[in-house]
């Protein structure tokens, strides 16, 4: 009888203390920093610009992929497929091992692992230059965990010059801001209520 009573006020004890745990966890919860509020209306902030030196389109789904994504530039050559990522049906670490085996029997060996060192991401890139001398990348990716990242099994194909050349045009056309340097940087006062969540 004592032993159940004491098991009762251990576990009695026990959901007290997780309740006052969640609540003042809650209370220190944080929802914004550098003035952008989670679950605010992006329509609030002006300076919020959608603007950027390449567009992207989603593709449904095509034979062997589920969907993908089309990068084309807007400046230096308007509406030029510029990056292709797609992601493949087949999500699974099996399919991923037999196309790194026809991926290495078609390209040769890759040459860079770009994956995590937990084994969590699995990316193996290539690099190639065409016949015009247009450097080209290629990379095959398998992740079924990382939340952070594209879950499944993906190619990406890019163009990393024309990439670069989009930028520097885009960068050429919206007005230049002054930067801090030297002294003046030193002496500016931070404000860390900006650089830290609350």
């Amino acid at each position: 009888m004592i032993g159940k009573t004491m098991i009762g006020l251990g576990l009695f004890w026990s959901i007290c203390f997780i309740s006052v745990h969640f609540s003042v966890a809650a209370e220190n919860a944080p929802h914004e920093i550098s003035g952008f509020r989670l679950g605010s209306s992006i329509d609030d902030y002006e300076h919020v610009s959608d603007h950027n030196f390449l567009k992207e389109v989603v593709v449904g789904a095509t034979r062997g992929f589920r969907k993908g994504v089309i990068f084309y530039g807007v400046c230096e050559r308007p509406g030029e497929i510029v990056k292709i990522k797609l992601k493949y049906k087949d999500a699974s670490r099996k399919f991923y091992e037999q196309l790194l085996q026809r991926y290495i029997q078609k390209f040769g060996k890759a040459d860079e692992f770009t994956g995590d060192a937990f084994g969590i991401i699995k990316a193996w890139k290539w690099r190639f230059k065409d016949q015009d001398n247009n450097r080209i990348t290629l990379m095959l990716q398998n992740n079924l965990k990382n939340m952070d990242e594209n879950i499944g099994n993906m190619v990406k194909l890019s163009m990393p010059d024309r990439i670069e050349a989009e930028r520097q045009c885009f960068n050429r056309t919206i007005p230049k801001h002054k930067k801090m340097t030297g002294a003046a940087a030193k002496t500016r006062n931070i404000n860390w209520n900006r650089l830290l969540p609350r």
